[in-house]
């Protein structure tokens, strides 16, 4: 399918479905499908499930632009909601990754039961607003024939079902196996993770070892084939009822609770007073609100406590922590207060996500989606500059990139004399960081912005600053 020149962005992450592509027209997310997925779109849209998926919130609002409109080379053109900021798998803590898993199996049942499925079973068909899934893959629907399976069973298996496994049995981050491949985790690389008396594991026999079997019997076979011998088995709906209410069983016991961590009890254990904490929530109330709403990006947000504050005044918070307990901990409470403003995200910020897929465009990296109105870089300069020796002009270029022009960054410099900061120059070579110094720091900050508002917290080893960034 060709596009035309006709000012729109295609977007680098919806290809693999020949028969309808995403892209972008302004701040419009529009969708193109072809005849057979416009007319599954329109069967799908009058449905009650539709409707009322769509009113809770479960699938994104989506709409047709009527008439279509002429330069256009689909049958028919959708308009959907933006969903505030685009995430990966690898970038959601277990409890995220659970919670789409379950939206996911939901919206599979109401549609099975209305006479449709959906073509895909990826963790990617998923985003947030705020603590909230929401399902975005609308033209992943179509019409439901009789004696198919679920074409998206593998593909569910491999980016939710399988992390799962690995994180509530094994204990193991999942979020590496995901950044790793785009596809998720092969049967053949579980069945060697899930080997011995671990293959009895739940939900293991059937979704790895029998999967995995079934997968290498049918290696040689045509899809044909194997629907068709389905159908003479006398594969029904009732029965893809039951296998997605068994993966949804399945799934609410992979309810994995990560322990304590070093980062989980950090607000307790960290050298602030409470008078130093006051300074510092009221210092970021002024420069959030003084920036003027728009999108915030908490940087090292810990558990949260500057992004709820920053969400007061901002439309929407990306609350980012490299600690996957501490993301997980933050999500639970924000998801059981109804929060539809902060999303929490695992990232480490010495190695942010970065470009992948196909060309290393299909799922882009961090940086080239995480602009914000206001950053916030609290207690995090010295992490990155002392803990994992970023140099300082470095760490200040990336903090500003994040910033939208005409936008504030509000930056904490911990003094070298500050307890936290001498903890960690303990652990390295005497004269290592010279340059890492008040004035240096300030020198810097005033090369890359204006710098609007500064304090320095009661303890005498902390300053705030707030700085235009572009001013």
């Amino acid at each position: 399918m060709t596009i035309p020149d006709t000012g729109v962005r295609v977007e680098p992450g919806s290809f693999r479905d020949p028969g309808n592509r995403v892209f972008h027209r302004g701040d419009e997310v529009l969708r193109g499908l072809d005849e057979r997925s416009a007319r599954d779109w329109r069967a799908l849209s009058v449905t009650d499930f539709f409707r009322r998926a769509t009113a809770g919130g479960q699938i994104v609002g989506t709409e047709e632009l009527t008439p279509t409109p002429v330069d256009a080379p689909w049958t028919a053109v959708l308009r959907h909601e933006r969903i505030p900021f685009v995430s990966h798998p690898y970038e959601w803590s277990s409890a995220m990754l659970r919670d789409a898993a379950l939206l996911h199996l939901d919206v599979l049942r109401a549609a099975l039961e209305a006479g449709f499925t959906t073509k895909d079973g990826s963790a990617y068909n998923v985003q947030w607003r705020g603590a909230r899934p929401v399902f975005i893959d609308v033209g992943s629907f179509e019409a439901l024939r009789d004696g198919e399976p679920w074409a998206g069973y593998r593909q569910f298996c491999q980016t939710l079902l399988y992390p799962l496994l690995i994180q509530a049995h094994l204990g193991l981050d999942f979020q590496p196996f995901l950044r790793a491949r785009v596809d998720g985790v092969e049967p053949e690389q579980m069945r060697r993770l899930f080997g011995g008396v671990r293959r009895w594991r739940a939900g293991v026999p059937t979704h790895v070892h029998l999967h995995g079997a079934m997968q290498a019997r049918n290696s040689a076979a045509s899809t044909t084939d194997v629907r068709a011998q389905l159908r003479a088995a006398g594969f029904s709906r009732e029965l893809a009822l039951a296998t997605v209410r068994g993966l949804a069983k399945l799934v609410r016991r992979l309810d994995h609770r990560p322990g304590d961590s070093h980062w989980s009890d950090y607000q307790r254990t960290c050298a602030y007073s409470v008078p130093d904490r006051q300074a510092k929530e009221e210092f970021v109330d002024r420069a959030v609100a003084a920036t003027g709403g728009g999108s915030a990006l908490d940087l090292g947000a810990n558990d949260g406590r500057y992004a709820r504050i920053a969400a007061r005044h901002a439309t929407h918070v990306v609350a980012v922590e490299q600690d996957p307990a501490v993301v997980d901990t933050l999500y639970r409470a924000l998801r059981d207060e109804g929060e539809t403003r902060i999303l929490p995200l695992v990232m480490d910020l010495a190695d942010p996500s970065p470009g992948g897929g196909w060309r290393g465009v299909e799922r882009a990296a961090f940086a080239d989606r995480a602009r914000a109105d206001t950053v916030l870089a609290l207690a995090v300069v010295h992490h990155l500059a002392i803990g994992r020796n970023v140099p300082l002009p470095e760490v200040l270029d990336q903090l500003t990139a994040l910033t939208a022009t005409g936008g504030s960054l509000v930056v904490e410099f911990v003094h070298p004399d500050d307890p936290m900061a001498r903890r960690l120059l303990a652990n390295k070579p005497d004269g290592l960081f010279p340059d890492y110094r008040r004035d240096a720091f300030e020198a810097l900050l005033a090369r890359r912005g204006r710098i609007v508002a500064r304090t320095e917290l009661p303890s005498r080893t902390r300053t705030l600053y707030q700085v235009v960034v572009g001013g």
